[in-house]
């Protein structure tokens, strides 16, 4: 395995993190640990991109997001990762890609927040990354009812597990799950509008 890459053993099921993180915060550390919890997972790896493509403000320095991270997010099972700027990827799709095949035979779920769902027709190669890799889409407060009658929910209707847990099993995606959740309503946007978090790089 490549040097700064974490290690993951085949058979292991690892879930996918995606974000800027700009700045990390309890609510993401909350749907980390509810993902390992629901689902089975054997780790969590945080994604920690370069930049968003969808944002034109620029995120903090990533050396300053991945301690953030760190800080806010201690569990045996996470890794807080700079993965797709070693990997040089910029587009999720690219990134499962890649992992597969840096990875045969671990599976890989990707997790992301209610409120990305809403949205996640935005995404390059949305479809696609359905098609690749299982998705658990966990609640985030007000957006339960917005993210199911979002256009990518209706588009994989047919594809809903009822329960998250079967996300893990040998089932071939697309393949995804809605994971109800407690609530916890941290924001980066809020964080950052407090003052609390620099606003951007270089700032």
């Amino acid at each position: 395995m490549r040097v700064g890459f974490p290690v993951a053993g085949k058979g292991q099921v690892v879930g996918l993190l995606g974000g800027s993180f700009d700045p990390a915060h309890e609510g993401h550390a909350h749907i980390t640990r509810e993902a390992i919890k629901r689902l089975g997972l054997d780790q969590v790896w945080w994604l920690v991109s370069p930049g968003n493509p969808l944002k034109a403000r620029q995120p903090a320095p990533m050396a300053d997001r991945i301690a953030r991270g760190r800080a806010v997010m201690r569990h045996p099972k996470v890794k807080i990762t700079d993965l797709e700027a070693r990997l040089g990827t910029r587009f999720t799709y690219e990134t499962v890609v890649w992992l597969q095949a840096l990875y045969p035979g671990v599976r890989f779920v990707w997790l992301m927040g209610a409120d990305n769902l809403v949205q996640f027709h935005r995404w390059d190669r949305w479809r696609d990354i359905l098609r690749a890799v299982p998705v658990a889409v966990l609640a985030r407060p007000g957006l339960g009812v917005k993210a199911r009658l979002s256009r990518a929910a209706q588009a994989f209707r047919g594809k809903q597990l009822d329960r998250g847990e079967g996300l893990r099993g040998s089932r071939r995606p697309p393949v995804w799950a809605f994971i109800n959740l407690p609530m916890n309503g941290a924001s980066s946007t809020a964080i950052r509008a407090r003052g609390d978090w620099r606003s951007g790089a270089g700032t």
